[in-house]
């Protein structure tokens, strides 16, 4: 018994650092290893040191970013911190909800 009680605080401990530190940073480390897998070209991103840019290739570990129009920089994949816009919802633009006037005249007499 006396060996089991003393065993108890570290096994405590060892579960809470599990639970508070360990996991999570499982969860995130899974995160954004799913996020590097899904960049594809046109996403527009955010990179490690603060870079905006568009990416225009991407091969398995070198990504190139359109920065403006006319300059083009390389970056390791693994430099991307964030994905701002998917290319997939750019390039599906959405249309504004516009009411008519009229319709805005009948909302203001009811």
């Amino acid at each position: 018994m006396g060996s089991a009680a003393s065993l108890l605080p570290f096994v405590l401990m060892f579960a809470v650092f599990y639970f508070l530190l360990i996991r999570p940073q499982q969860r995130k480390s899974k995160q954004r290893n799913s996020m590097l897998s899904s960049l594809k070209k046109g996403d527009k991103i955010v990179t490690i040191g603060g870079m905006h840019g568009t990416i225009m290739e991407i091969s398995d570990d070198v990504v190139v970013l359109r920065v403006n129009d006319a300059t083009k920089i390389t970056f390791d994949r693994s430099a991307i911190n964030t994905i701002t816009t998917s290319a997939a919802v750019s390039a599906a633009p959405s249309a504004p909800v516009v009411e008519k006037k009229e319709d805005q005249a009948e909302n203001i007499k009811a």
